[in-house]
């Protein structure tokens, strides 16, 4: 697979890493990691359209080759600006973007807030919590949030960087994490996603301060359901069937969107992209040329 170009641009003076595969005359295309990942992982897809797009897939702060935040800010209102920045620095809007997880949430908040900026949006896994879950957290007073915010990020900041003496037990790791894999997805996103310790051993790429996001300070989700609204591109919304986040169209919330349409993948989990990549690049594609 011949690869993309690193490079780096600043936000907020972090030092924040890309990859650009290129083509740099086509319309641009973002393509939006999630938590915990890093921008390799959207080698398959970029390899698929990088002869029709300019696609760009940056680091998020705190995961890949990106520098780590001081003072762990990790709020989705960082990562917002850190997206706003490299699409103002380096590409020319608007940008379609495809977004996973984590990632999808931060393009779908950038979409509201800039929605002359995004031409079309594929938000893969990418609405947060069900609204069941909301309505637990919200039973919680707002003390008793921000207590449980300064024990979770006591606790994180004990966290040491997990160490695998060889790089095939890191592979193995991730294979666990996500049983769709082949072996082949399973080294390379590995591949790109640890770094050698001096000792030899390998360990994540990513801050463990990431782990635990915004929470107090971020976004609400009545907040982020109002950005939602606000976006006037076409949105593709994904699912995997077989992952921990609930149907958008059962529960509700598609009804945030003023033009959105949902996708569910069978065998799919959370990263339907790598679980089922040739049905998700046929929608991928069907949706780009609509």
């Amino acid at each position: 697979m011949a690869g993309p170009t690193s490079h780096f641009y600043f936000s907020q003076r972090l030092r924040l890493h890309y990859v650009d595969w290129g083509n740099s005359d086509a319309p641009p295309l973002v393509l939006v990691h999630g938590g915990q990942d890093h921008c390799r992982n959207w080698d398959w897809v970029a390899q698929r359209l990088r002869d029709r797009y300019h696609v760009i897939a940056p680091d998020l702060r705190g995961h890949g080759d990106s520098a780590w935040a001081v003072g762990g800010g990790y709020d989705m209102g960082a990562y917002v600006y850190d997206l706003a920045q490299l699409i103002h620095q380096k590409t020319a809007a608007p940008v379609t973007m495809v977004a996973h997880s984590l990632g999808a949430g931060i393009a779908l908040n950038y979409g509201g807030a800039f929605p002359d900026s995004v031409a079309k949006l594929v938000a893969i896994e990418g609405l947060g919590p069900s609204p069941r879950v909301m309505a637990e957290q919200a039973k919680r007073a707002v003390d008793e949030r921000l207590r449980a915010w300064v024990a979770d990020r006591r606790q994180n900041s004990g966290r040491t960087a997990r160490r695998y003496a060889r790089l095939e037990d890191a592979v193995a790791r991730m294979a666990e994490e996500n049983a769709h894999l082949s072996p082949e997805q399973a080294r390379h996103l590995t591949v790109h996603g640890v770094q050698q310790n001096e000792d030899g051993t390998y360990s994540w790429k990513f801050d463990n301060a990431t782990r635990w996001g915004g929470g107090v300070g971020g976004l609400s989700h009545e907040d982020q359901h109002r950005l939602w609204a606000k976006i006037t591109a076409p949105v593709l919304l994904v699912r995997g069937a077989d992952s921990w986040a609930s149907d958008p169209v059962i529960d509700g919330r598609i009804r945030h969107f003023a033009n959105a349409r949902l996708v569910n993948f069978e065998n799919a989990g959370h990263w339907v992209h790598h679980d089922q990549l040739e049905g998700f690049m046929a929608e991928l594609e069907a949706f780009l040329s609509s």
